[in-house]
Formats: C-alpha cells, sequence, structure tokens
C-alpha cells in the first residue's frame, strides 16, 4: 500500500458519450435535455461535439432524478429548479455519498 492516499483524477469536459454512461440514458435524450434546459451549457468543439463540465454534469444529474425519480414534467423540472435548485443538488449529493457508503459496507461485509 502506498503511504500516500492516490487522488482521483476528474476531468474537465467530458463527452456525450461520458455523460450518457454516468447518467445510465440514451445520448438523444441528453441531447434533448440539452435542447430544453438552459441550466445545461455544454462547450461544442471544432466539429460541434457536445463537452460537458462537472456543473453541466451536476445540473443534469438533477434533471434526470426531477424526471425519472421524481415523475416530474420536463414544464414542472423548469419551474422546479428554478425555485429549489439547491435543495435538488443537497439531495442529490447526499443520495450519492449513502450509495457510495452503502458499497463500501457490502464490500466489508463480503471481506469478513
Amino acid at each position: 500500500m502506498p503511504p500516500y492516499k492516490e487522488k482521483e483524477i476528474k476531468k474537465l469536459f467530458y463527452t456525450i458519450g461520458e455523460v450518457s454512461k454516468i447518467l445510465n440514458v440514451n445520448v438523444s435524450l441528453i441531447r434533448f435535455w440539452d435542447n430544453e434546459f438552459d441550466i445545461i451549457k455544454p462547450k461544442k468543439n471544432n466539429k460541434g461535439n457536445r463537452l460537458f463540465s462537472e456543473n453541466d454534469i451536476k445540473n443534469l444529474k438533477i434533471i434526470h432524478h426531477l424526471l425519472k425519480n421524481n415523475g416530474f414534467t420536463i414544464k414542472g423540472a423548469k419551474k422546479a429548479l428554478k425555485s429549489k435548485k439547491n435543495d435538488f443538488q443537497k439531495n442529490i449529493f447526499l443520495k450519492e455519498r449513502l450509495l457510495e457508503f452503502k458499497k463500501f459496507l457490502v464490500s466489508l461485509r463480503e471481506s469478513l
């Protein structure tokens, strides 16, 4: 074991394919959400390919949570994002941390 903790390497930008794998949705759905929601602002390279930042991915996770988990409509999600975006960010952050903790506990149990 190294005497230091290896730091996770984060990318500055992610392709639409990488984002679709992170969210487990089709690329076409990411494109649709990009066109529907103003808070998603991917950069485009010379070929016109979308490049998503960490902030874009956070916003896409919120949108995914609202539409898929909470059953919001597009219109309802847009309205909710305007009024309670910070609350949704906190909830998603907590959910991700709890899932990581669960994975840790499961691996710990399996190693016993």
